[in-house]
Parts: structure tokens; sequence; C-alpha cells
């Protein structure tokens, strides 16, 4: 009787535990855009040379196509901050991408800030703004050796008008390929 038991409790517990569980619906997906107009999650698809087509990163066409992304080496910034814009990731991106695809290419990224503010202030938040931009750069693959940061603080103005469409002009990094500096 016992032994009859035995059997029917493995087989009543083998039984419970094939059973299928139960689905479960899957967890919404949270809309970090924003709702802001040209926000995309898309990732994007930087145009690809083969490495073997060019040898030296300097030559490669992409970097003055004024249609290429790679064009664009300026990341603006508000006022008094240091964080990178969602409208600049993509420019981001396809550098970082450039520079993962060019092992041997050299970055120099020089951070401003607006003639607002004390020199030294100027010349803390343009480094912050230079490292924010290396480090993000390091975070999407290219290596740290490729990049060097410095600041220009107020020095190097792109407009001197005291407005605020100058001034938010002059906040900004400026990403460089040896050669160009």
């Amino acid at each position: 009787m016992k032994k009859i038991l035995l059997a029917l409790a493995t087989i009543a517990f083998v039984a419970a535990c094939s059973s299928t569980p139960e689905t479960q619906e899957s967890a919404p997906v949270e809309d970090r855009t924003g709702g802001k107009p040209g926000a995309t999650t898309e990732p994007i698809k930087p145009q690809v040379i083969p490495s073997t087509a060019i040898t030296d990163p300097s030559k490669d066409p992409r970097l003055k196509d004024p249609s290429s992304i790679l064009s664009k080496r300026s990341v603006y910034f508000d006022f008094d901050s240091d964080a990178i814009k969602a409208e600049f990731v993509p420019l981001v991106e396809a550098h970082a991408a450039f520079l993962r695809q060019y092992k041997n290419a050299k970055m120099l990224i020089q951070g401003n800030a607006d003639e607002r503010g004390s020199r030294e202030y100027n010349l803390a938040l343009g480094q912050r703004r230079a490292d924010a931009l290396k480090k993000r750069l390091v975070l999407l693959g290219a290596q740290e050796p490729q990049i060097e940061s410095v600041s220009l603080g107020e020095e190097k103005p792109v407009c001197t008008d005291k407005t605020e469409e100058c001034y938010a002009k002059n906040r900004r990094g400026d990403m460089l390929y040896g050669g160009e500096y």
C-alpha cells in the first residue's frame, strides 16, 4: 500500500512540475524621446568605407563631404552645462564609429565657453565639455589614447556679439582629427 501511495505521489508531483507556465504579457516599452520632434530611437548607420580602401584616416572623403555627418565637428551645449544634448548624440556616435574603424586616427577635442563667467570658470567648464565628449566616444568604442581633450575656455569665440544667439555658438566642443590642429 505504501508503494502505491508513493508511486501516486510521485506521479502527481511530476505532473505538477511538467505543467506549462502561464504566459505573462510583456511590459510596455518606455518612450524616452519625450515627444521631441526629430528625436529617434533608431541607431545611426554610419557610412562605412572598407578599411582596406583607405589606410590614412585624414584621406577619408566623408570628413570633408558636406552631406556626411562626419563633416560636422561641433557639439553645442546649454548654458553652464556639459551634458550632451540628444540632438548631437548621432553626431558623436558617427565619430565614435569612425574612430573604431581607424584605430590609428587621433582626435583633439577643444572645449569652449562663452565670455560670461570668470576666465578660470570658463576654462574649467570648457574642460568638462571636452571630457564629456571624450567619455562618450570611449563608451561608444573609441580607444582612450586616440583622443585628447583640452579647454580653450572663452579664448576661441566664433561670434563676438553680445546676444544669446552668439553666446550659444560659443558654448561648444570641437572635434578635430590629426592634421587639422
